[in-house]
């Protein structure tokens, strides 16, 4: 399958449908070689294909973290400069799955705290997991990502007091 296929397959109605994100997420476990084609989706001009191809990479990594490696320095970028509340959940999910060096972890670490101020809780919520997963295996984030956690016990949304216990 190449590209427009992925493509058509997750057009979707409005930035929340997924389109056919679930097939999409079948087709690239057994083709690997697609997930390239997939994350350049997430560079569309098109918002609800961004969406579609956001929610199947993260599927697809959680079983297959490695095949995000291979991007790891475009999702970087992404990370910071993305302001769409569906690529920003996503990212928030998949970025602590890289094998990150010690700067490219301070890199993403750096990037999320903006999203913790996002109108989105979701986005709050999966931006402090982040941060809290990326501090596990940096102990110069340790400290920031307990504070964090504090702040969220105490005046954050459901979810984030939630996610902070």
């Amino acid at each position: 399958m190449r590209l427009p296929n992925l493509v058509s397959q997750l057009q979707g109605s409005n930035r929340r449908s997924i389109g056919q994100s679930n097939q999409v997420v079948r087709l690239v476990r057994t083709q690997p070689k697609l997930f390239r084609e997939l994350i350049a989706c997430l560079w569309s001009e098109n918002a609800v294909l961004r969406s579609g191809a956001a929610d199947a990479a993260e599927k697809v990594s959680r079983d297959n973290p490695r095949l995000l490696d291979r991007c790891k320095s475009q999702l970087l970028g992404l990370l910071a400069e993305i302001d769409q509340i569906e690529l920003r959940w996503h990212l928030a999910q998949m970025i602590p799955r890289l094998t990150l060096t010690p700067p490219e972890r301070k890199r993403a670490a750096a990037a999320l705290p903006r999203y913790l101020d996002d109108r989105s809780s979701i986005v709050r919520t999966f931006a402090l997991q982040a941060l809290v997963d990326l501090s596990r295996n940096d102990t110069a984030l340790l400290h920031e990502s307990k504070q964090l956690l504090e702040t969220a016990l105490l005046s954050g949304t459901p979810a984030m007091k939630a996610r902070a216990r």
